[in-house]
């Protein structure tokens, strides 16, 4: 079983923020494995598939970042399932626009999103793929992430989604090892 999850922000207020660059890759991977967002589960957007004979369960939060552990708790207790069957999808200020970035293991980083996780699945061993969303010292972190795209990023961050989203599916039969030689290179 593979438990993909990616964090946001539940809302049209929300909608194509940076906050939100998980959920718009979420949105990329349900419509690439023929798939709509049509139930609730787990305090989350879910969808429960099959990818060449994998069990996989496709998350978006509706706990808002600051909560996103919560879902995936819910969702690792009632499958029964381990931190080494999830993969979670969030954004980064700390990379640029247009980039991705795939880890094991980590910090949160500052990311209230990931913290939330690392304290509601007891461990910082998980895989994750981290958006870059960039940042600008001028303007506050909270409006920063929670503003939208200006018009010169939107080619890049649908660059990154879409990169993200095809790793994500690859990840789903192959080492995350092999994901992430693959993946980081880009």
């Amino acid at each position: 079983m593979k438990i993909i999850a990616g964090l946001g922000n539940p809302g049209l207020k929300y909608e194509n923020t940076r906050h939100n660059a998980g959920f718009m890759t979420m949105d990329k991977i349900a419509r690439e494995l023929g798939e709509t967002w049509n139930q609730e589960k787990f305090s989350s957007q879910w969808i429960k598939t099959k990818v060449h004979g994998e069990d996989v369960v496709l998350l978006k939060p509706l706990t808002y970042m600051n909560e996103s552990g919560i879902a995936l708790r819910q969702c690792l207790d009632f499958y029964k399932a381990a931190p080494e069957d999830v993969l979670v999808l969030y954004d980064d200020v700390d990379l640029p626009v247009g980039k991705i970035r795939l880890r094991q293991k980590g910090s949160a980083g500052g990311h209230n999103g990931i913290k939330s996780v690392i304290q509601c699945i007891f461990t910082q061993e998980f895989d994750r793929i981290r958006i870059g969303v960039g940042k600008d010292p001028r303007i506050p972190m909270i409006n920063w992430v929670l503003g939208k795209f200006r018009p010169a990023e939107k080619e890049d961050i649908e660059a990154a989604t879409d990169l993200a989203a095809q790793a994500a599916i690859y990840a789903i039969d192959h080492p995350y090892s092999d994901t992430m030689n693959h993946f980081n290179k880009k």
